[in-house]
């Protein structure tokens, strides 16, 4: 593959990679030199993906093995250790979802959701630990959303997995930098299988999901590519998004506004100077699409 070679010698796991945006990562990695694990639940779309990135001159292997089980994603990453003599980064990218309104959401969809995404998250990437502290380097790059870090409706399963998985991502980044080991989070806004289901019945919609079929899968690959990069050794605990040409750096939370009681707060002192006082730095209901509510360039 004619590419740039930032990524030769190194091999990357990246999950749910047998189409959308994981797919795009792995062609991505491949073109910047790297071999690739491509890891899908359904194995003949990861044959296909990796059978694509062979004929193209890139090295890259197929995987089955399920995220949401330890021993699965033991097996991926052994798997990469042997077909190519070691691995270098893990992208948590597989992600399924289960969409419901808060109070009729099913105990199983809120499981299945978190099992996937944050559980899975944290096995694969638990699972190369052990080989990045043996060799002092190594990279995580995990997916996020909007969902989570702002607010979506009827998402209650996946916003709380994509929060969890920033949370998981920062204490690793603190955990792991003593080896030398970073990681990152990527918020991507792309058309794939699971954001199909956004609805267009309405001529409003239809004209939201035509501007979000421009941000195409592609987009978000090459970012995450980049951030798997020796270039980027330094960028640690940190939260992007992409959509379509643009990067943005999310902010994390930190105190706002402070208030202070010398002799301890009373209900009446809270209700009458505290909250009046907090309430100017609170944030309104927002969902993902009315902060992100400009057409994207």
């Amino acid at each position: 593959m004619n590419g740039t070679g930032h990524l030769a010698g190194k091999t990357a796991v990246v999950t749910g990679s047998g189409s959308g945006i994981g797919r795009a990562v792995a062609f991505e990695i491949a073109k910047a030199g790297g071999s690739v694990l491509v890891n899908d639940l359904d194995r003949e779309l990861a044959e296909e993906t990796a059978a694509a990135i062979r004929a193209l001159g890139g090295a890259a292997v197929a995987n089955a093995d399920s995220v949401g089980c330890w021993d699965g994603a033991c097996g991926m990453v052994q798997q990469a250790v042997e077909a190519f003599g070691g691995i270098d980064a893990v992208v948590n990218n597989a992600g399924i979802v289960r969409d419901a309104i808060f109070h009729k959401m099913s105990p199983q969809q809120f499981d299945q959701v978190v099992d996937v995404h944050l559980k899975g998250s944290f096995y694969v990437s638990r699972a190369a630990a052990d080989h990045f502290r043996r060799q002092q380097s190594g990279v995580y790059l995990h997916m996020t959303s909007t969902s989570g870090l702002i607010g979506n409706l009827g998402q209650a399963n996946y916003s709380a997995a994509k929060l969890g998985v920033v949370g998981l991502s920062k204490s690793i980044a603190l955990d792991m930098q003593r080896y030398n080991v970073r990681s990152n989070c990527l918020s991507p806004f792309a058309w794939t299988g699971m954001t199909a289901a956004i609805p267009a019945e309405t001529p409003d919609q239809a004209a939201r999901v035509e501007k979000f079929k421009q941000m195409t899968p592609e987009k978000v690959g090459v970012v995450a590519a980049a951030l798997l990069c020796e270039k980027a050794a330094h960028i640690n605990g940190q939260v992007f998004v992409v959509r379509k040409n643009e990067i943005f750096l999310m902010s994390q939370p930190r105190p706002l506004r402070s208030v202070h009681s010398g002799d301890g707060w009373t209900l009446d002192g809270i209700f009458e100077t505290a909250l009046p006082a907090l309430e100017k730095n609170m944030y309104p209901l927002d969902r993902s699409q009315d902060i992100f509510s400009w057409d994207p360039v």
